[in-house]
């Protein structure tokens, strides 16, 4: 669907200031994660997908973590006390009154609600004489929303709550999903008349009964996918947000050339990026801001979290966390690369192992049962089953391990940092390395002490 027609100004107003009682949090409604992302960042980017203006979020309970959360990309309005949608959207009438030509009001818990449902309903509200369009949706299960009263010409003639509605009215299966465009100047003056409710709330819905007071059209644009009215209230909602969400995530990557052995034991999270003919087998996690290229295999059981994976990659049952593997490495299986990581091309890591803030040259092999923290290991170095850098000492001092191009690193040996191996040097088995070892030579015991120089060819 095009973007809004470009002579109108719209600006979204998000409401975002409710308590969220029902949840049972200290924290906000609206910053609960569903994939990986607090929930207002999915309601933030379907209404920028639908304004042209930066989006005004109104807040109230726990709006300084609210504000910290969105960031400075959005205008913020104050509502504070909570009474009622109505007097949410005056409380931000002074960011969008006179600068904005359409008013699109949503809300922050409704995380699945599109940008592609809110541009239809901007382009309903562009096509109508009249003030104001709403969002509506057929269900079976009306879930306690308003039915919507259609007149003969097909505009709405009024909202009748689930509570008011008589049986018949009780009967009709097109509900209010509660998004709505105003004419932003009608908005205004609307807003100073919607009257109190026996609650003491002022409710938003009664704009549309003043509309329709006043003879003016309201249309209504119709919702495809029922899916996308789920709003968040509890912690059952928000795991059926959560799955929903997962399942558009999957369906995406799978479209976009990516294969999931088994969607529904895969999790993704939004943002994540994966390449073409990448397959994820089962209970594998990708999170945060991580990249994986084209034709690796990833999983089963392997958590990935803001980690950078090339081409060709294999990670069998492993955990990456703020990590960058290059092209055609392998890991695991429980393997384990923490932050700081960085395998070069063609590495191979065997199971049992971990790496942290070091880089390890193309063609390493990392034998299994191995730690490797704060070192530099050269080209085609290989390191022995049980190998550690042992690079903390008493005082809290994270000491630098160097290891140097072709060096051979004896099962069971530790090194013992601030320490240098030279290129082509070997470490016998079980050597405990205290000093530095000179290129071309051979170290072994406790502590390593030098056995031989090495002459080409040995």
């Amino acid at each position: 669907m095009p973007n809004p027609t470009p002579h109108h100004r719209i600006t979204a107003v998000i409401l975002a200031a409710g308590q969220g009682t029902r949840m049972r949090s200290r924290l906000p409604k609206v910053l609960h994660p569903i994939c990986g992302r607090p929930m207002i960042r999915y309601a933030l980017e379907a209404a920028q997908a639908a304004a042209s203006e930066p989006p005004v979020v109104v807040v109230g309970i726990g709006a300084e973590e609210v504000k910290a959360a969105v960031g400075p990309e959005v205008r913020f309005a104050l509502q504070e006390q909570q009474l009622g949608t109505g007097h949410a959207v005056l409380a931000a009438q002074d960011s969008w009154a006179g600068s904005a030509d359409l008013v699109l009001v949503t809300y922050a818990d409704m995380p699945l609600l599109t940008g592609e449902t809110l541009r239809r309903l901007v382009a309903a509200q562009q096509a109508n004489p009249g003030p104001v369009s709403l969002l509506t949706v057929r269900m079976e299960d009306p879930h306690g929303f308003g039915r919507i009263l259609r007149g003969p010409e097909g505009g709405v003639l009024s909202i009748v709550e689930e509570a008011q509605a008589t049986p018949e009215q009780a009967a009709i299966r097109e509900l209010n999903v509660g998004a709505y465009c105003f004419d932003a100047r009608w908005l205004q003056g609307a807003l100073a008349r919607i009257p109190l409710s026996p609650k003491g709330e002022y409710y938003l819905t009664d704009a549309v009964g003043i509309a329709v007071v006043d003879g003016l059209r309201v249309n209504a644009a119709e919702l495809g996918d029922p899916i996308e009215v789920l709003g968040v209230n509890t912690r059952v909602h928000l795991a059926e947000a959560e799955k929903a969400m997962r399942r558009r995530i999957n369906e995406a990557c799978m479209l976009a050339g990516a294969t999931l052995i088994d969607p529904e034991s895969t999790y993704i999270e939004a943002g994540v990026q994966i390449g073409s003919d990448t397959v994820i087998w089962p209970n594998t996690y990708l999170r945060g801001s991580t990249q994986i290229g084209e034709g690796c295999a990833i999983g089963p059981n392997t958590m990935v979290q803001d980690t950078r994976v090339g081409n060709g990659c294999t990670v069998v049952a492993s955990v990456l966390e703020g990590a960058v593997l290059e092209d055609r490495v392998t890991m695991g299986p429980f393997a384990r690369l923490r932050k700081g990581a960085h395998l070069a091309e063609g590495v191979h890591m065997g199971n049992f192992g971990e790496v942290k803030n070091s880089y390890l040259a193309p063609g390493v092999k990392m034998g299994h049962f191995s730690y490797i923290g704060d070192a530099d290991v050269g080209p085609d170095v290989n390191i022995g089953a049980g190998t550690i850098t042992c690079n903390f000492s008493p005082d809290g001092k994270k000491n630098h391990t160097e290891i140097g191009e072709g060096a051979f690193i004896g099962s069971d040996t530790l090194l013992v940092a601030p320490v240098s191996v030279g290129a082509g040097a070997i470490t016998g088995s079980g050597s405990v390395v205290t000093h530095d070892v000179e290129p071309e030579t051979v170290v072994v015991g406790v502590p390593a002490r030098l056995l031989k120089k090495l002459e080409r060819g040995d």
